[in-house]
């Protein structure tokens, strides 16, 4: 059990959440991933160990842990993907506009842009998000 998984898990017990087989599992699948994975792909793998799961219940696990903030949401284009946050969690993405390929990127400097833009507005900011949108180098024909 990786350590992300673990946390993850004694996050889930701390807040007073059943660890359910089905959860664990759904947990299992995501974890096992190290890109942003859809619901469906979820449910997918989440069947080879747990036949009966239910689509809605990955759903609801998936929103739980976003609520919660133990995984990253995106939603591009009415599809929604996830990806468990690991240490160092703060990150965005660049994501292809032809395939919906999501690669996600750290290393953004945006306390002055927060700052001046607290300034102009007078928002206090709790956080940001920054996507970016292009086509990949397979959808360009690159490789």
């Amino acid at each position: 059990m990786s350590t992300a998984e673990r946390s993850t898990l004694a996050a889930l017990r701390q807040r007073g959440h059943k660890l359910t087989p089905q959860r664990r599992a759904v947990l299992r699948a995501i974890a096992g991933s190290h890109d942003h994975v859809t619901p469906a792909e979820l449910h997918r793998r989440v069947r080879e160990e747990q036949p009966r799961i239910g689509l809605v219940t990955v759903y609801r696990t998936l929103e739980l842990m976003a609520e919660m903030g133990l995984v990253c949401e995106l939603n591009s284009g009415g599809h929604r993907s996830y990806l468990l946050r690991r240490p160092a969690a703060h990150h965005h993405h660049l994501i292809c506009s032809a395939c919906g390929r999501v690669v996600d990127f750290t290393g953004c400097d945006l306390g002055g842009l927060e700052r001046r833009l607290s300034a102009e507005t007078g928002f206090r900011m709790e956080g940001h998000l920054l996507e970016f949108r292009g086509r990949c180098p397979q959808c360009q024909g690159l490789k």
